[in-house]
């Protein structure tokens, strides 16, 4: 049988979580360039990630004590089901890192050839002010 040969993921950036600005915590975050990884524990470790082009939205939240300590928190939100949500909490230089991120969810959604929509309201043919050339009805019209 065939040995297989365990790769070790390159890490963009990783960080551990900070008290009072120093890194003395068991919870480390870490990005690839297609995974965004959370670890947290000593004797019971959890583990969990979210594919990058999942990723739909990046907030940075910083109060004043993060702001003192030179740190921030940042939240994703993803249409992953097992993580839909994950925060980065009190992570030093909190805008670069969320540029890092930013920028290698692009990359990864360019990766998968993915396009995002965004639709307004319940109905895409919606047209409140009657100003649009397309009538959903006149597609019963048009012959095949």
């Amino acid at each position: 049988m065939a040995k297989s040969k365990y790769v070790p993921i390159e890490k963009i950036w990783s960080d551990r979580k900070r008290h009072l600005g120093l890194p003395l915590s068991f919870t480390k975050y870490s990005l690839s360039e297609d995974r965004l990884f959370l670890e947290q524990g000593l004797l019971n470790l959890k583990s969990e990630e979210i594919l990058l082009y999942r990723v739909r939205d990046i907030d940075l939240k910083m109060n004043l004590g993060q702001r003192i300590l030179g740190v921030g928190t940042i939240c994703i939100y993803s249409s992953d089901t097992s993580a839909p949500h994950m925060d980065l909490v009190n992570i030093k230089d909190p805008r670069a890192v969320k540029e890092i991120i930013h920028q290698a969810v692009e990359e990864a959604k360019t990766r998968r050839r993915m396009r995002t929509m965004e639709v307004m309201g319940d109905d895409p043919f919606d047209d409140p002010h009657g100003e649009s050339d397309f009538d959903p009805d006149d597609m019963d019209d048009v012959e095949n």
